[in-house]
């Protein structure tokens, strides 16, 4: 993959730390003409390089590690990004072949796991992690080269992911369709997202705005780490004792290296998702950082493919 220059790397970051921000607000925030970095933006944004897309939340997240008769292992990729309810589905090292998030309502999951996950072609085994909390997600992954200075005035008072998706608040139909438009298009303008919805401008900008600050929406400016300078990717499976549980997983947040960190049920306590340069980095991340003093166990499986992100099928593939 093509990796960005570094004004496209700022800009991406730009919209990681708030993804409806307007082109003129960047370029203030950049230093760069207003022109160049609409048009730099429009382009990375229609290329499908960086797409801005919500994501609904729900209250019982689960991964799912599937495991494939050989030649198959496509298929089920292929089969399980194809769910709505799925946020990513990932092609894997190790002794699975896939893994998955699934996020779904409590009601939802029984049929989901024992009815139709066994009907996918080639599926030979299935382990299942129900996510107890999010110490990271996604959207808090933002390691591209802005300063605190321009990432605080970008977004003064930075959005918080919710620990553990709960039950959100009740949604009018109006509500339903202005996330269904923003999980199609983040960046949508009030006026097309009232006009797409039938409502007043006003009505479309409140309404939006109290999904986004309610964590009913994510908003998510979704990129390949590799055109961000780090192609190695990583899924550590990690093992501690219950008492540095917390401890870990919040130093493990901090890290620009993690994409994503959960406390997950079964034999591990934490999964983290980590992008690096190359091989030797991401040895040093697992062998040398300060974090590791609280770890009885690391699994590492390398990503081959990402066939979902945040809820977006990669583009071109």
């Amino acid at each position: 993959m093509h990796e960005l220059t570094v004004l496209e790397q700022q800009i991406v970051t730009a919209l990681q730390v708030d993804p409806r921000a307007s082109w003129r607000k960047i370029a203030s925030v950049l230093r760069e003409p207003e022109r160049t970095v609409a048009r730099r933006g429009s382009e990375l944004l229609e290329s499908g390089i960086v797409g801005v897309l919500g994501i609904r939340l729900r209250p019982t997240p689960v991964l799912v590690e599937m495991r494939c008769a050989p030649g198959t292992a496509r298929v089920a990729v292929q089969a399980m990004a194809q769910r709505a309810d799925t946020s990513f589905v990932y092609m894997v090292t190790g002794t699975a072949d896939c893994l998955a998030e699934i996020l779904t309502d409590r009601d939802r999951l029984h049929s989901a796991l024992a009815d139709e996950l066994p009907g996918i072609a080639g599926l030979q085994h299935v382990n299942t992690y129900p996510i107890l909390r999010y110490f990271k997600t996604l959207r808090a992954w933002q390691p591209g080269p802005l300063t605190v200075e321009q990432r605080a005035a970008l977004q003064p008072v930075p959005l918080r992911d919710p620990a553990v998706f709960g039950e959100y608040p009740e949604m009018t139909k109006v509500d339903e369709q202005i996330a269904t438009v923003l999980c199609e298009d983040g960046r949508a303008s009030f006026e097309a997202i009232a006009r797409r919805v039938g409502v007043s401008e006003a009505t479309a900008r409140r309404r939006t705005e109290w999904l986004l600050e309610t964590n009913t929406v994510h908003l998510r400016a979704l990129v390949e780490p590799a055109a961000l300078g780090l192609p190695v990717e990583a899924l550590l499976w990690i093992k501690t004792s219950p008492a540095q549980l917390e401890t870990l997983g919040q130093r493990l947040a901090a890290l620009p290296e993690t994409r994503y960190v959960a406390a997950i049920t079964g034999d591990y306590q934490i999964l983290a998702d980590v992008t690096v340069a190359n091989n030797q980095a991401l040895y040093d991340f697992t062998s040398s950082g300060a974090w590791t003093a609280d770890v009885a166990q690391i699994s590492t499986s390398l990503l081959l493919h990402a066939r979902k992100r945040g809820g977006r099928l990669t583009p071109g593939k």
